[in-house]
C-alpha cells in the first residue's frame, strides 16, 4: 500500500524525531525499549514506601486534589504503569498515605506508648505528637479524617487498631473503668480532629466547608457592611494556635479527670 502522500518519512524534513521523553517532558517508556535504552522503571529504584513519600511531597506541595498516578510518576521519573505493582490505584494510594501518616505518630520519639508518668502526661504527649504530625503535613492531614478506618468504629486521628489498644489500655492501667477510657477516647479524637483541622486549614489544607480564604487586605471587600469586624480584623487575625491548643487541651484533660470518676 502506498504512504500517505502528505506523510513525512522518517528522515525527510518535518518528520518528528523517536525521543524517550516527550515535550512535555514525559518519560515514554515505549519509546525508550524501541531506542535499546532501559525502561524507566527499571532505571529508578521504586517501593511502596517511596511511592508514597512522593505522594505526600506531591500534596503538600499541590494539594490532595492535583494528584493522579501520571503526575506522581512524572515526578518519580518513571510511566504511571509502573506504580500499579506497588499500588493497585489511586484509592489504594491514599489509604497508604494516611498509613505513612500514623506510622510517623508512631515513630514520634516524645510520644509515650505506656502511661510512665501519669495518664494526663500520656494524653498531653499523644496529643502533641499528633499535633507534629499535622503541622508536618497540613495538607494531607485532612485524609486522616476522609479515608475509611480499619473499623467503622474507630475515630480519627486515632484511626489504627493499634493506637485505640494503645489509648485503651494505658487509661486502663491508670484505674479507667471500661467505660470511662471509652467515653475519654470520643472525646479526646473529637478534641484533636476538631482543633487540628481547623489550624490545618489556616496553612492551606483543603477541608472542604471549613476551607479559608487566602488572607489579604481585599479578601472580602464586604467587610465595609460590618465595621465591627473590620475595626477588630488585626486581632482576628492574630496566630495564636499553640496557646489555645495548650489551653483546650487543659480544659479537655479536666473534663476527663470528671470522666474517670463518674462512669
Amino acid at each position: 500500500m502506498a504512504r500517505n502522500a502528505g506523510a513525512a518519512g522518517p528522515n525527510e524534513p518535518g518528520a518528528r524525531e523517536l525521543t524517550s521523553t516527550d515535550a512535555d517532558g514525559r518519560t515514554d517508556a515505549d519509546a525508550a525499549v524501541v531506542l535499546g535504552e532501559e525502561p524507566p522503571s527499571s532505571r529508578v529504584a521504586l517501593d511502596r514506601r517511596r511511592i508514597v513519600d512522593a505522594a505526600l511531597a506531591h500534596i503538600e506541595e499541590s494539594g490532595i486534589g492535583s494528584l493522579t498516578m501520571r503526575r506522581l510518576g512524572t515526578r518519580l521519573g518513571v510511566e504511571a504503569m509502573s506504580l500499579y505493582r506497588y499500588v493497585p490505584g489511586k484509592e489504594d494510594l491514599l489509604d497508604a498515605v494516611v498509613e505513612a501518616l500514623v506510622d510517623d505518630m508512631d515513630a514520634d520519639p516524645e510520644e509515650s506508648t505506656a502511661p510512665a508518668s501519669g495518664w494526663q502526661d500520656f494524653l498531653q504527649r499523644l496529643a502533641h505528637g499528633v499535633r507534629r504530625v499535622a503541622l508536618a503535613h497540613p495538607k494531607s492531614f485532612p485524609l486522616v479524617a476522609s479515608r475509611p478506618p480499619e473499623a467503622p468504629w474507630l475515630r480519627p486521628p486515632l484511626r489504627s487498631l493499634e493506637w485505640v489498644e494503645t489509648f485503651l489500655s494505658g487509661l486502663g492501667e491508670e484505674g479507667f473503668s471500661d467505660a470511662a477510657a471509652v467515653a475519654s477516647y470520643r472525646a479526646f479524637t473529637s478534641f484533636l480532629l476538631g482543633t487540628l483541622l481547623l489550624e490545618v486549614a489556616t496553612m492551606g489544607a483543603d477541608i472542604g466547608p471549613l476551607d479559608v480564604l487566602e488572607d489579604g487586605e481585599d479578601a472580602d471587600p464586604r467587610l465595609h457592611d460590618y465595621p465591627t469586624v473590620a475595626r477588630l480584623r488585626p486581632g482576628l487575625r492574630e496566630d495564636h494556635a499553640a496557646t489555645e491548643f495548650e489551653e483546650a487541651l487543659e480544659e479537655l484533660l479536666n473534663r476527663i479527670a470528671t470522666i474517670r470518676v463518674e462512669l
